[in-house]
């Protein structure tokens, strides 16, 4: 399968991932849109980042790195949300590293 086409699938799997919780939790659908949107994006970016480290490595810190301005639009609304989201970022940011690793050569 074509290399694009893996990193659109492990996006939206990451995507889903990240917005089911809110869907069940009944949170505002731009929230959901927003997070699956980042998601998404960070399963077409991550998997063809070589920094020459770890791969889960790369895409925990591009996850987290690229959720910190969500953070601070979301901090004054909603203070507890940020664990959440930085704990999410780290473990989806690290599976979409691992994913792309194991399969896009």
């Amino acid at each position: 399968m074509n290399n694009f086409l893996i990193a659109i699938l492990i996006g939206l799997v990451a995507g889903l991932l990240d917005a089911i919780p809110m869907v069940i939790q009944k949170l505002d659908k731009r929230d959901i849109i927003s997070a699956f949107l980042h998601y998404f994006a960070l399963g077409l970016i991550i998997p063809f980042v070589n920094w020459g480290i770890a791969p889960w490595i790369t895409g925990m810190a591009i996850g987290v790195l690229s959720s910190i301005p969500i953070m601070v639009i979301v901090f004054p609304r909603d203070k507890k949300a940020i664990i959440p989201m930085f704990v999410f970022s780290v473990i989806l940011g690290a599976g979409i590293g691992i994913a792309g690793a194991k399969f896009i050569a």
